[in-house]
């Protein structure tokens, strides 16, 4: 099963530079005015190396990847990165707010290498797929700098909460780092170098299956990567350090694990009517309207509480087409979802999100997955005010609003070797990039 094994992390200098200053968010979340902030706030900013500005005369021999890997070196050379002197695993708790509520919670996580595994081995699991372009952006930038900056986000089951009680030992210590980002979400890292508490953690570990939560592209990157490696030295060396690739893991079944919803806007429908949804989808969900007051902040924060307690009684999904009504769009008891949703799997099926792309978007819109791939007529929104707001400034025709996927859903799913929907998990807060680094070989 999962094969984990202690490393020396390179890890920013605070005699040199301040963490809060240099550390990212992670690549795929960093937008083009974070790019920006992130590249004035320091000249040793992580964005140099996770997604550097490109240049209009960028060419094959200067470019953001041989850029990346320049400033790589000069800053290990200038010790703006140093690395730990004996192979430890690392504590990492991120202390948050749960957006929309005054709830803090902690997330416990476990930094270590794992052995990179083919999908078939049974060993890791994904729960979504991945796109070719991302992936082929990740593995130039690894090929140059032979660093893994950002965590891939793994999940594991632990009902006994083992692993945790062993975490919380070495958060009994003062941090080695302690950082606030932007998003107010406080990081803290612990270093773990006694042997008998790494292979503590290994045992502990051994028995465990992986489930992607965050990084698939970089998870299958490093895979890609290890491919080449060995075909390039002619040999599977299962020891060889590119064999591995850092990871952080988190228990399913720890208090602290956060999944928000991510909320779909639709736009640009020719002839589209509301009013001639509504019958199409009468045909498995009982349609109640609620009324909504106040201003659209209000309005969202009221729709959502509605569709949470409608949630806690069934499943539905929230529809709103303007003005002051939101439609919540109850499964009905005894609906056939067999027939209205031939091509989900049983599992599948039991998805909110599945019922909103397969039936509502597909059948009752006649907008395809591939359109939903493309991004032609839908798009995300995680705030349920903005999706909200896009309807009734006239940006938009309709949105709907889900309740979140419960994480033992995720278990479920990606362990039976399936797949959900595009952005159907968003799990909150985001592992910063730059809290340690690998470096493959070092």
């Amino acid at each position: 099963m999962a094969q984990l094994f202690p490393f020396r992390a390179y890890r920013y200098n605070p005699s040199k530079t301040d963490p809060a200053r240099v550390l990212t968010q992670p690549y795929d979340k960093i937008t083009p005015e974070m790019q920006q902030r992130y590249a004035a706030t320091s000249p040793y900013n992580l964005i140099t190396v996770e997604k550097r500005l490109t240049r209009p005369n960028d060419s094959p021999a200067d470019n953001v990847y041989t850029r990346a890997a320049a400033a790589l070196d000069e800053w290990i050379r200038a010790k703006i990165l140093v690395q730990d002197p004996a192979p430890g695993f690392y504590a990492y708790f991120q202390e948050y707010e749960v957006p929309g509520t005054s709830t803090r919670n902690v997330r416990k996580g476990l930094i270590a290498l794992g052995r990179i595994e083919d999908y078939s081995a049974g060993v890791v699991f994904r729960h979504e797929q991945t796109l070719a372009g991302p992936k082929a952006d990740r593995l130039e930038l690894l090929r140059h700098t032979r660093a893994h900056t950002g965590q891939l986000f793994m999940l594991y089951e632990d009902p006994a909460r083992g692993v945790d009680a062993l975490l919380d030992r070495a958060a009994s210590l003062p941090p080695t780092m302690d950082v606030r980002d932007e998003f107010g979400v406080v990081h803290y890292i612990w270093r773990i170098t006694q042997p008998e508490e790494i292979r503590a953690l290994q045992t502990a570990m051994a028995e465990t299956k992986l489930v992607i939560a965050d990084g698939h592209h970089r998870y299958e990157t490093a895979l890609a990567y290890r491919n080449e490696q060995r075909a390039e030295h002619g040999t599977s060396n299962i020891d060889a350090p590119y064999e591995k690739v850092m990871m952080t893991l988190v228990n399913s079944h720890s208090e602290g694990l956060t999944i928000l919803p991510t909320h779909r806007v639709v736009a640009g429908l020719a002839k589209f009517d509301y009013a001639d949804l509504r019958p199409r989808l009468a045909e498995i969900f009982d349609v109640r309207p609620v009324t909504l007051a106040g201003e659209i902040p209000q309005m969202a924060a009221a729709g959502r509480d509605e569709l949470a307690a409608a949630g806690r009684k069934g499943r539905v999904i929230g529809a709103y087409a303007g003005g002051d009504k939101l439609d919540l769009l109850t499964l009905r008891a005894g609906a056939d979802l067999a027939a209205a949703l031939p091509n989900a799997s049983p599992k599948q099926r039991e998805l909110d999100v599945v019922l909103l792309h397969n039936f509502v978007l597909e059948k009752g819109l006649g907008i395809t997955a591939e359109s939903v791939r493309q991004e032609q007529n839908t798009r995300y929104e995680r705030e349920a005010a903005a999706a909200m707001r896009a309807v009734s400034e006239g940006r938009a025709q309709v949105c709907f609003l889900l309740n979140p996927v419960r994480v033992q859903q995720v278990m479920e799913m990606a362990l039976a070797g399936e797949v959900l929907p595009q952005k159907s998990t968003d799990f909150y807060p985001k592992m910063l990039s730059g809290v340690t680094i690998y470096r493959v070989g070092e």
